[in-house]
């Protein structure tokens, strides 16, 4: 089974994952906050596994200011929902406040559309399952490993909590309905990575959320 590797990283304690399959030694990043490149690369080397994507679950800034570096050191492909690309090729332009370090543009991502789909990740030999999970953003997505039983949300969901809606992109109504109707369709032991905080299960947050658990539907 491939293993997660979890790094809290720059200013606002973004989480990035790395995962690494040691069958095919390959690995995938999920996310790719300020100052991630230099740890993930040196776990990647540690698991002696090469990372060959990065897949991002939303482009706020704090979840790809590395994105850039950390692609062009690896020469991994990076993928992003369509709807959220327009921050990733001009990431200054939507910071919404100064930061104290500039961020590169993206500008050959693979795009993703549609309601979910998969990923054909260079290095792994089963493609990596999405699903659109607007919301916190308009292009949000979550990777959902079934065999594994884990589902990476970015900001859409957290340990007894959610993602905002106040920012531009952000819509309450989309957000509870991503996780209602669509996250909350996976089995309770699902483990949930999510974009900042501890990781949790599906179950927990169905039973425990108090802004999308049971009792509010």
């Amino acid at each position: 089974m491939p293993n997660v590797f979890a790094f809290e990283c720059g200013p606002v304690a973004t989480n990035c994952y790395l995962v690494c399959d040691p069958s095919t030694k390959s690995a995938f990043v999920v996310d790719a906050p300020y100052g991630c490149t230099n740890v993930v690369i040196a776990e990647a080397k540690r698991q002696d596994c090469v990372i060959s994507d990065i897949v991002l679950t939303h482009t706020h800034w704090d979840h790809t200011a590395d994105c850039a570096p950390l692609a062009r050191l690896t020469g991994a492909h990076v993928f992003v929902h369509v709807d959220d690309q327009f921050r990733l090729v001009d990431p200054m332009k939507h910071t919404l406040w100064p930061l104290p370090f500039t961020i590169e543009p993206v500008l050959n991502a693979h795009s993703l559309a549609g309601e979910s789909g998969t990923i054909a990740l260079s290095g792994r030999q089963a493609p990596l399952h999405y699903v659109h999970t607007p919301g916190h953003t308009e292009g949000g997505i979550c990777l959902v490993e079934s065999t594994e039983r884990r589902v990476f949300v970015g900001d859409t969901l957290f340990c007894e909590s959610v993602g905002r809606v106040d920012l531009p992109g952000g819509d309450g109504a989309l957000l509870v309905q991503s996780i209602q109707a669509i996250l909350f369709r996976l089995d309770d032991d699902f483990v949930v990575f999510p974009g900042h905080g501890p990781t949790t299960t599906i179950g927990h947050e169905r039973q425990h959320n108090p802004f999308v658990g049971e009792h509010l539907q």
